[in-house]
Order: structure tokens, then sequence, then C-alpha cells
């Protein structure tokens, strides 16, 4: 029997993220793959860009770095790259002590070929170090070039991203079309979407769709924050404060509704936006029927979500879209613009509308709160994705 290949999963991404709050999907995406990787038997590292160069971490350094604390203060190296960020500086100070070997920029292949002298597989899972002049040291160090494309979301809908970051997205898809040798997509949607645009950037590496999984978290309600009151309806919208999530046409939709109004509780860290939302988020009142909530734990979350009357996802652009799959997977209705990606992953599970008239969301909003029975616990006919199918197809292809 052959052996298994061993993997070098980038984590990256997970370090400049260390010690921020409670984990976007990105990060949970990473953390997960991390513990996987860890109860395995095959040999594993993980990989980390700094500054100075490049660390590799064995199999304890990974579990490690996400269960120590942050050091209190950042060493030399790390506070020079990173002075304007101090968590990131000292999140990069742990890597660097749980590290088993570093080298400089260009010693990146060199490194590699020690440590993987059969080869192996290298795991990008969070789009950083998506550039040619990584991945083609990966690829002189021996290793096959495996990347998770989440979306294409800077492309499809360059309105609703960050400023200046449609163009480094598109140089990211550039370096994977020119040297991926496997793509994992996270739908067919998606796939679909994915696909085109690395044709027009010169090759389309070989693909695969595998969803990511979905862990129930168990409600906490001994988490919730003091002094939150859940004794009326309430819904919830969560995620990410952010244009493409489209919390601005619930704030809209909120005074439309017939009195008693029902609370909304939006559950997420507020990300880049606009200065006209943030100036409407920051005129809430604590007496409002909508109530800004962040980091709050995983558990407090799930306790909030499970009460709710529904979820609310007016989201304009999703690559997976795992608040409705959360929401699913607590028997909760879920409310959604109709999506294509939506409609793949969770099927007649969501009530869905075609667009963002505010009236529309209005109609559907009250009619959830005029019936007792949970919609959405009517619709068991899903299947929830797992984990270990995730990982199965990921690591074992046929």
């Amino acid at each position: 029997m052959q052996a298994a290949p061993s993997r070098l999963l980038d984590l990256t991404r997970s370090v400049s993220r260390l010690g921020r709050g409670p984990m976007t999907g990105i990060d949970r995406v990473e953390a997960t793959w991390a513990a996987e990787l860890v109860k395995r038997e095959e040999p594993a590292l993980a990989l980390i860009r700094t500054g100075a160069g490049f660390l590799l971490l064995d199999r304890k350094g990974m579990g490690a770095l996400f269960a120590e604390s942050l050091p209190a203060r950042a060493d030399v190296l790390a506070w020079l790259g990173h002075r304007r960020h101090p968590l990131w500086a000292r999140a990069e100070t742990l890597a660097r002590r749980l590290a088993v070997a570093r080298c400089g920029r260009l010693g990146l292949a060199r490194m590699l070929r020690r440590w993987f002298p059969a080869g192996g597989i290298y795991l990008n899972l969070g789009h950083a170090n998506l550039t040619p002049q990584t991945l083609r040291q990966v690829r002189k160090g021996g290793l096959a070039v495996t990347v998770l494309i989440h979306d294409t979301i800077p492309l499809d809908h360059p309105g609703l991203a960050r400023a200046g970051s449609v163009e480094v997205f598109r140089g990211k898809l550039a370096a994977v079309a020119r040297y991926a040798d496997r793509v994992i997509h996270l739908s067919v949607a998606s796939r679909h979407l994915t696909d085109d645009h690395l044709a027009r950037l010169g090759r389309v590496p070989p693909g695969c769709v595998v969803p990511l999984g979905i862990t129930p978290v168990r409600p906490d309600p001994a988490a919730l924050p003091l002094g939150l009151d859940l004794s009326s309806p309430y819904f919830v919208a969560l995620g990410t404060i952010e244009p493409r999530k489209n919390v601005g046409l619930l704030l809209d939709v909120w005074p439309l509704l017939s009195r008693p109004v029902p609370r909304l509780l939006l559950i997420g860290a507020r990300g880049w936006a606009g200065a006209d939302l943030l100036a409407r988020l920051d005129a809430l009142q604590p007496d409002d029927a909508i109530v800004e909530l962040s980091g709050l734990p995983d558990g407090a979350v799930a306790a909030l979500l499970a009460r709710a009357r529904a979820l609310l996802f007016p989201s304009l652009a999703e690559g997976y879209g795992l608040p409705p799959l959360e929401a699913a997977a607590l028997g909760v209705p879920v409310l959604a613009l109709k999506l294509p990606v939506i409609q793949e992953i969770l099927g007649d599970y969501p009530v869905y509308l075609n667009d963002s008239d505010r009236y529309s969301w209005a109609t559907k909003i009250e009619e959830f709160l005029r019936t007792t029975e949970r919609a959405g616990q009517t619709n068991a006919g899903i299947v929830l994705p797992t984990w270990e199918a995730h990982f199965n197809a990921v690591l074992n292809p046929v």
C-alpha cells in the first residue's frame, strides 16, 4: 500500500488573525484543517511567511499555535515587520518560538527539499502566499500545489470589494492558474465562476467540488451578554458587516414593520463598510429594536441563533454561505436572497426572495412573526455536509 504523501499546510493567514476575537469563516477552515492534520498519522508541517522569510512548524507547533496565549511582547523581528499591528507581531513571535526550521525569503525551496525529501502536497486554504514567488519555490521544493478557492467575488462584483483588492485578487488567481496542480471548489456554482476566470488567465488547473463541513455548536445560554432581553420574538443577522452582506437593507426594513417591532440582532464584527452605513450603526441606541453584537463566543452565538424566529441573510454574493448552514443545523428558518450557491447547498430549506426590495422583506418577516411554526424545522430532508467527507475528498482523491 502506497504511503500517504506529506502535507504542508499554509497558516500564514491564521497567524495574522490570532488574538483578534472570534474566528471568521476562513479562520475556522484553517484551524479545523490544522486540528485534523495534527491528529493524523501522515507527516504534516505548517508554513508561515514572516517579514524575514518563512517558518516551519511541526505537529506539536501547529497545535500550540491555536492553543497557547500570545506572548506579552513581540520580538524585534516581528515588531519591525508589524509595528502597526501589535497583535500580529505577537502572534508571529509565538510562531517563531514554535518553529522547527526557518529560512530567508529566497531559501524556501531548499528548506522544503530538506524537510520533504520524497515530495508532498502544499495546501493553501486562506489565499495568503498566492504569489508567483512563493508558489514557484514550493514547486521547486518538490511539492504539488493544492489551493482552495473560496469565491471570486472581487472579480464578479468589484463594486462590493474593498478599494484596491480587485487587482490584488486577480494577481492571486493568475498565480493559481500558472502554478496550481489542483483547485478545490466549495460548490458547483463557485466552480463555474472560478473556472471562467482561470480560463481567461490562461489555464484551468484540475479541480473538484468539495463542500466545507458543518460542526454544530452547542448553544451556551450562560455565555450570553448580561442584560440582553430575549423575552420577545427576535431575528438574527450573522456575519461580518461589509457591503456584500447587505445589512443596510435590514436597517431600511425595520421601520416598515408593524408594532410591536421585533428585535434584530446584528451579530458580527465590523469589516470594511461605507461611512453612511457605519454612521447608521453608530446612531443605534441601547433601547432600539436593532442591536449590534460583536465579540461573542461561539456558544453564545449558537444560543441566540437557536432561539431566533429566523436567520435573515440578504447577502448579495457568497462563495459558500456558512451562516445559513449553521442555522439549518439548529433547525432555524432562513430568509435569504435567491443566490445559486445557497440553493445548491440548502435546496428548498430557506424562504427565498428574488430581490432586495425592502417591502418584500418586511412582508416575509411579518409572516414569520404571525406563524408559530418554525418553517425550517419542517424541511428535514437536507443533508448537511460533514468535515469527514471534506477531508476524505481532499486528502484521498479517487
